[in-house]
């Protein structure tokens, strides 16, 4: 097995590591906080850690400079700031901020996607 191989195969073995704590905390809440070790008192560190990692994947995207990187990653963001405004729509709570984001995140997606599409060169 070559490097390449090799590496694929632990990205996939990430993603299904990462899907299964998806599933639990779809499932049940309470059970994924457990499996996952979190702890709701330290969430907002936890939120901090994540946007410095958004960040991080945005730069390293426009770094890379390839328009398909930046779509698939823009669709993730999207998808997180729509799915975020429906779940505090959902609860009465104020969602635009969220929603918002995955619009801006939708036509970061669509404008990397179009590019790709065009010329494949961001």
């Amino acid at each position: 097995m070559d490097m390449g191989t090799l590496t694929i195969l632990l990205c996939l073995g990430g993603a299904v590591v990462t899907g299964i704590l998806a599933f639990t905390f779809w499932r049940d809440p309470v059970a994924g906080m457990k499996s996952a070790t979190h702890r709701s008192e330290q969430l907002p560190q936890v939120m901090t850690d994540r946007y410095v990692s958004f960040v991080f994947l945005s730069l390293a995207a426009a770094w890379h400079g390839d328009a398909g990187v930046i779509a698939v990653l823009f669709v993730a963001f999207s998808f997180m700031g729509f799915a975020d405004g429906v779940i505090y729509a959902r609860a009465g709570h104020p969602h635009i901020k969220h929603t918002a984001a995955g619009v801006a995140a939708a036509l970061v997606a669509a404008v990397a996607a179009w590019t790709e599409l065009s010329n494949g060169a961001a």
